[in-house]
């Protein structure tokens, strides 16, 4: 593949979403409509010395020349005691079984851990300013052999429902007493949107103790591709070599996928916003062309940037 960066394209800190605070804009994800594309992202509220996710979305023209940012967030968070009582991130938004849907990644805190997740799925009925909840509990949760961390839903609709998530595998305790996770790419699909039947893990490992995150997936030239990111279980957050980069997978069933990172062709800058790390990519068709909205540094307190596919 050959990808072309088209440059740094949104950054929060002007914006002030809470009061003097403002950074972050992760894991952009674009609805396109006939005369603009709305890209949503999580914004981070501070809440004591933590923080929680909100979803908002930025309007763009077709060359992404800003149009307008949402001044609240579309959805709510969660009640108390619910999945997503802490936040939501990332949202994927798409159309199907003639709707809109919002499928939810729910945080909530533990007190071993830092953090469950789980997957919930909400409606727009105002071509997606704002989403409703079909309910307070998730659609996709832990089970027996995804014991965890159960997120980052993606789905493309076929014949079905095909979304592509994350699961969490082990927390382990490191170095410096600090518990991370581990998780993986794995598949459900459904025949309505909001029952899912899981199908295991799609994406092999390339190093040892390997989280994989945020899955996206586009077809082109008769194949489905799959960007996502990935990293380390340790050291991710300060060393570059640990932290997270973009990886690829083809399949030409959506089911069946081959890992093949090198052939992506999209790599880190030399300086700037996106030269220590690239996560949370999503692919998005506009115009006959794929683009791919990702994060840098920090896991997207500087925002997002765009590339456009330039052959496969």
């Amino acid at each position: 593949m050959k990808w072309k960066k088209l440059g740094h394209i949104f950054d929060p800190s002007s914006y002030r979403f809470f009061n003097d605070y403002s950074a972050f804009a992760q894991s952009p994800q674009a609805l396109v409509f006939e005369d603009f594309v709305r890209i949503y992202f999580s914004t981070r509220e501070p809440d004591g010395d933590m923080f929680k996710s909100h979803v908002r979305y930025v309007d763009m023209t077709h060359d992404f020349d800003m149009i307008d940012v949402s001044k609240d967030p579309v959805i709510p968070l969660g009640k108390l005691g619910t999945f997503d009582e802490h936040g939501i991130f990332p949202f994927h938004v798409t159309r199907t079984n003639g709707g809109l849907y919002g499928y939810t990644s729910g945080w909530s805190r533990r007190d071993s851990v830092s953090v469950e997740t789980g997957i919930g799925l909400s409606v727009s009925h105002d071509d997606g300013v704002t989403f409703e909840r079909l309910g307070d509990g998730p659609v996709l949760s832990a089970s027996v052999e995804e014991p965890f961390l159960v997120g980052d839903p993606f789905v493309v609709t076929r014949d079905r429902q095909y979304m592509f998530y994350i699961y969490g595998t082990t927390w382990k305790e490191g170095p410096d007493g600090v518990s991370e996770r581990t998780y993986k790419i794995a598949l459900a699909t459904s025949e309505d949107g909001q029952t899912f039947t899981r199908h295991g893990r799609v994406v092999s490992d390339v190093m040892t103790d390997e989280s994989q995150a945020l899955p996206t997936v586009f077809e082109a030239n008769g194949r489905y591709h799959m960007v996502f990111c990935f990293r380390d279980t340790f050291g991710f957050r300060t060393d570059p070599m640990r932290g997270y980069r973009l990886g690829y997978a083809y399949s030409d069933d959506l089911v069946n996928w081959t890992r093949d990172d090198m052939a992506l062709g999209f790599e880190r800058s030399d300086d700037g916003w996106d030269a220590h790390m690239e996560c949370y990519p999503h692919v998005f068709e506009m115009n006959g062309r794929h683009y791919l909205l990702y994060n840098g540094n920090e896991f997207g307190r500087e925002g997002f940037g765009v590339a456009v596919l330039e052959a496969t």
